[in-house]
């Protein structure tokens, strides 16, 4: 019903980049030939024919021939937006939601039924280990047992026959930044039976995890896809049966759970996504030169683009050409009290970047995790997943020149050598 291929024609060709699909995605026209997408605000749509309403609710007649019913169920804005993000992760079909959150729950909750079982990654976001931890089994009697994914074996033992429905991991974790070993995971999950759910928030045009095994992708669209900091969003991007049965008028998670996608904020996320590529590159860019040139000062930095992180020929072996190794990176001060005195620092007196939570806006923005967004997490979760007390996660902007920025944290580290903070001269 909703496949690309039913509402766009031809799917794009899979050529290696998701920039190259994007741009052979069709164009949605204007109602009056302009050239965007007009917006369908409206929440209900009306029929010329009464019996047209019944078939409508019977499944007859839907979007792929034009008919919509209420716009929790589909939409015309948000269904183009769709189209783009399964472009971009090559996925034969993709819902976009209210949120990231609203996405990871709705597709868990679609392959997973009262008395499941979820095999997660101990290195998550701190919202998803807390949906997992208590919610999941508190609400739906699921269950979630929590591995180290670089352990192959690990992963193969914790999967019940029968009982596991889901393996759930980030392509690269936050705030940990580990790399997942994708096709590996998702021959061993399906091995088993077991569907594969990769969120690529931090990853996006970077890796394509369906193209790598994975059956089903979430984003948190408000991060690197929007940009902009200014909107909250999510998506689901899988294959169509999937999505289809997620709209289900009787039993489908997103239909019934509602975390519907305003209309306006589609159109204005589908402006965005045509530059996604151009603002990953320089995001990456970014991320890699102030990696290598703190790393050079003494500082303890986490980059999966520097050789002597754990995964990085990993990540090069799996990573969509030319557009580097991801737009974060942390620096590792080892308490909570230098983590906050460095990003006051950076902030305050040099004017480097924001302390801020999320990621992917122009600007760079700093959290301590452990504090922060991973704070849903127990001291021994933080030490499972790798967290130490004064691990700063940086999302690397792109705003003004590479030169003028490294001057401002050059100004910041001069400062941070006073206090006896590990910076060479």
């Amino acid at each position: 019903m909703i496949s690309r291929k039913t509402n766009t024609g031809a799917a794009p060709q899979w050529n290696g980049d998701p920039a190259a699909a994007l741009a052979s995605a069709r164009h949605e026209f204007g109602e009056h030939g302009g050239v965007n997408m007009s917006i369908e605000a409206s929440a209900t749509f009306t029929v010329m024919e009464p019996e047209t309403m019944r078939r409508m609710f019977a499944g007859e007649l839907g979007p792929d021939r034009d008919f919509f019913i209420y716009s929790r169920h589909f939409n015309p804005t948000v269904l183009n937006l769709g189209r783009l993000m399964a472009a971009l992760e090559g996925t034969e079909a993709a819902y976009c939601t209210a949120s990231g959150m609203s996405a990871i729950s709705s597709v868990l909750l679609q392959l997973c039924s009262s008395g499941g079982h979820i095999v997660a990654s101990t290195a998550l976001y701190g919202g998803t280990h807390a949906l997992l931890t208590h919610f999941l089994p508190r609400a739906c009697n699921i269950t979630t047992t929590f591995v180290n994914i670089g352990d192959v074996s690990a992963v193969k033992n914790a999967i019940v026959e029968g009982k596991t429905k889901v393996l759930y991991f980030e392509s690269i974790s936050n705030p940990t930044l580990t790399v997942a070993n994708i096709p590996e995971l998702s021959g061993v999950a399906h091995e088993k039976g077991v569907k594969v759910v990769v969120d690529n928030t931090f990853a996006p045009m970077v890796l394509s995890p369906a193209r790598l095994g994975a059956d089903v992708v979430v984003h948190s669209i408000t991060k690197f896809i929007s940009g902009g900091a200014d909107m909250i969003a999510g998506a689901v991007c899988g294959p169509a049966w999937l999505v289809n049965s997620m709209m289900d008028l009787h039993q489908g998670a997103l239909m019934l759970l509602g975390p519907t996608m305003n209309p306006k904020v589609a159109f204005e996320l589908s402006e965005r996504i045509p530059h996604l590529g151009l603002r990953m590159k320089e995001h990456c860019a970014r991320a890699l030169a102030f990696a290598t040139r703190l790393k050079k000062l003494g500082l303890r930095v986490i980059y999966p683009g520097l050789e002597d992180h754990p995964q990085h020929h990993l990540l090069k072996s799996m990573a969509n050409k030319e557009y580097g190794y991801g737009g974060l990176l942390c620096v590792d001060m080892e308490t909570e009290e230098r983590a906050n005195r460095f990003m006051n620092i950076l902030q305050n007196h040099a004017q480097f970047g924001f302390m801020a939570v999320s990621l992917g806006y122009y600007e760079t923005l700093m959290s301590c995790s452990g504090s922060s967004t991973s704070s849903e997490m127990s001291p021994e979760e933080k030490a499972l997943a790798g967290i130490s007390p004064g691990l700063v996660r940086m999302s690397v902007g792109y705003v003004g020149t590479l030169d003028q920025k490294w001057s401002q944290l050059e100004k910041a580290l001069s400062v941070l050598h006073e206090y006896g903070l590990p910076i060479k001269n």
